[in-house]
């Protein structure tokens, strides 16, 4: 399993759901291009997926908001790495010509702002939208997402926000023929929609709505987010996707740890 964080956040993001799936599976989460200790990192979402893809190999790749985006975007372009996917939060793109030329003029805003007041004054702003409302305290997390540096996060955004899937990739979504779960909280309906609309673009897709849970579904209800990545290898394994990664045996899983990965710099 390859864990792929969103925007601000941290492989640290991922920790109650990669411990969960540790017990019985091996676990790669990676630190995002501009994030973490990938902070130094440049890339847009195809040379995102394409250094993910070095680190993971072939796996199950787990992607939420951003990270949804990079798991999609290597499902596309290197399948034979892909044995399924859960996109969490997740999009294919802004189909509207104009309006994804406005989300980058607004993404490119707010990487200046970033700059301009740094990573602890956004942070206070970027999780009070509503979007993030409800969400548990969680100091050690949160604490993490203040190690990110602003011109990481402000690369983030300029180089792989969800303007730049240009053309959109909706129309591409026919060719995974990986299983893919798709989902979103009850609560963030605008992803809820997305998350049918993805499922249904898709020849294996299954939709999951996790109930009371906003856009950061991993961090709100990490359990659920655990038993769709276990549903999803079950499906895997019954369909017959080849290439499967035998899971750590019950003694093995006790001292099971999930790997942790910082992205090498693009030359």
């Amino acid at each position: 399993m390859v864990l792929l964080h969103g925007f601000t956040q941290t492989m640290e993001s991922w920790r109650l759901v990669a411990d969960d799936l540790a017990s019985d599976h091996r676990v790669v989460v990676v630190d995002a291009p501009g994030h973490g200790g990938s902070s130094p990192v440049r890339a847009d979402l195809w040379d995102a997926a394409r250094l993910v893809g070095e680190v993971g190999g072939r796996a199950v790749y787990v992607g939420y908001s951003m990270g949804g985006r990079i798991a999609l975007r290597l499902a596309l372009d290197r399948p034979d790495l892909v044995e399924g996917l859960v996109l969490i939060g997740a999009t294919a793109g802004i189909d509207n010509a104009e309006d994804r030329a406005a989300r980058r003029r607004a993404d490119r805003s707010l990487a200046d702002h970033i700059e301009s007041v740094g990573v602890d004054v956004f942070l206070e702003e970027w999780l009070a939208q509503p979007l993030f409302a409800g969400l548990p305290e969680n100091p050690t997390e949160r604490a993490a997402r203040s190690t990110n540096q602003p011109t990481g996060l402000a690369a983030s955004l300029r180089d792989a926000g969800t303007g730049t899937m240009d053309p959109p990739w909706w129309n591409d979504l026919k060719s995974i023929e990986a299983p893919v779960t798709t989902m979103a909280g009850e609560l963030d309906r605008k992803f809820t929609t997305l998350a049918r609309r993805l499922a249904a673009a898709v020849p294996d897709g299954e939709v999951r709505v996790v109930q009371s849970a906003g856009h950061a579904v991993g961090l709100h209800d990490p359990a659920a987010v655990a038993a769709a990545v276990r549903d999803l290898r079950r499906r895997i394994t019954i369909g017959g996707g080849g290439g499967r990664r035998p899971d750590r045996s019950a003694d093995q899983a006790d001292t099971a740890r999930p790997r942790a990965n910082r992205l090498p710099k693009i030359t």
